[in-house]
């Protein structure tokens, strides 16, 4: 039977060409009027996902 893809987490994450695992950083969504625009810019772009997590990503993002 084929793997299902998790929708939840494909919506969250995505894989790089080399299988990496990559996320959004949090905290760039609301309440950004207090925060210092360094803060903010660093916030952006993506993170790679950590190794503890990256096995029970694999598992719900099989291809």
């Amino acid at each position: 039977m084929k793997m299902k893809t998790h929708k939840g987490a494909s919506k969250r994450f995505s894989k790089t060409g080399s299988g990496k695992i990559v996320r959004r950083k949090a905290g760039k969504r609301h309440l950004l009027s207090h925060k210092r625009h360094d803060h903010k810019r660093r916030l952006g772009g993506t993170a790679i996902v950590d190794a503890t997590s990256t096995a029970v990503l694999r598992q719900l993002l099989p291809r």
